[in-house]
């Protein structure tokens, strides 16, 4: 039963004029309020503090040791492969610097007295810092 014979429906339609006048107006009051907090921000002075100067690098020799026993002081053959002639070697490449720290890299090949004999030769120049270099295993 339809009573109203002569009227259409009208579509509704959404009027997002006011909407957008409202998002404009609360934008606008966010930009005003985000200018002013920094306004608030505290003034701080940090202090100050004078640092040392670094200290000069510690001073570093590598002594080499292949398979075959033959040495490499800091990329230099070592002609005599006694302990006397790597004592040498040693105390050139140190020259006239203090406490140095002597690290040995050895191949793993090579023979525990080949080791020996560089630590003998550091001893006998006078060098008590001594480390050994290694390298991670592969895979592990």
């Amino acid at each position: 039963m339809n009573f109203q014979r002569g009227r259409k429906h009208e579509d509704l339609e959404m009027n997002l004029v006011p909407l957008i006048d409202v998002l404009l107006v609360i934008i606008i009051f966010l930009v005003v309020s985000a200018t002013f907090s920094r306004v608030t921000e505290l003034q701080i002075n940090l202090p100050s503090a004078e640092a040392n100067t670094p200290q000069d690098k510690p001073l570093v020799v590598n002594v080499g040791v292949d398979e075959s026993g033959h040495y490499v002081v800091n990329s230099k053959d070592v002609a005599d492969g006694s302990v006397s002639g790597i004592a040498d070697a040693l105390k050139k490449a140190v020259g006239d610097g203090k406490d140095p720290t002597i690290i040995i890299s050895a191949d793993a090949k090579s023979s525990h007295q080949s080791v020996v004999n560089v630590m003998e030769a550091s001893r006998q120049a006078g060098f008590s810092q001594i480390t050994f270099a290694t390298q991670a295993r592969s895979g592990s």
